[in-house]
């Protein structure tokens, strides 16, 4: 199997740590924001959560572009199986980091892979452990502005990286998209 995909992909996503994810993987793509609609079942799990939002997203650009290959992706944090949003302002941010301080969380994403006429959707969780975090260390957090849209209110790409002990699993996964296993399943679909 090629490392590469030389084919220019659709990313159905608006998300900029997704782009550069797979940009740094050498994808050339472009991106199509899907505006679908991102409310489901409160009785749905994180994993049937993160896989609904990724394929309808894929599905509404898939309308687009149907003849180009399609990663779609969303993410949520999961604790004690509850889903955490992206706050909504800084004290929902603050009020999230706190939740997750001096404990483990997962970060589910959900990936739906749309080529050659099939659809892919799968989910990737990573075990994320924070350190004990301060007050002062979530407000200085949270001034810098990271903790806007992104899921749990922390991004580990940038200073955010900072609050994390330990992983377990896949690190792009919690930057936004388990890149190796979305490009090998992708260049699998591109081979068959």
């Amino acid at each position: 199997m090629a490392l590469k995909i030389n084919q220019k992909l659709v990313l159905a996503s608006q998300s900029p740590s997704r782009k550069m994810l797979l940009e740094q993987a050498g994808i050339s793509l472009d991106v199509i924001v899907s505006g679908a609609d991102e409310t489901v079942p409160e009785s749905y799990t994180p994993a049937q959560t993160v896989e609904c939002l990724a394929e309808r997203k894929a599905m509404a650009v898939e309308l687009l572009c149907h003849d180009r290959p399609i990663i779609a992706a969303d993410s949520v944090v999961s604790v004690d199986g509850m889903i955490i949003g992206k706050p909504e302002n800084d004290a929902a941010a603050r009020a999230t980091l706190r939740r997750l301080s001096n404990r483990t969380h997962d970060l589910y994403t959900g990936v739906c892979l749309c080529a050659c006429n099939h659809r892919q959707v799968f989910h990737v969780v990573t075990k994320v452990t924070f350190y004990p975090l301060t007050s002062a260390e979530i407000d200085e957090y949270v001034a810098l502005g990271e903790s806007t849209g992104r899921a749990g209110g922390y991004g580990i790409e940038g200073v955010g990286v900072m609050l994390v002990k330990s992983i377990v699993g896949d690190y792009t996964n919690i930057v936004g998209l388990p890149v190796a296993e979305t490009l090998r399943r992708l260049r699998a679909m591109l081979d068959s």
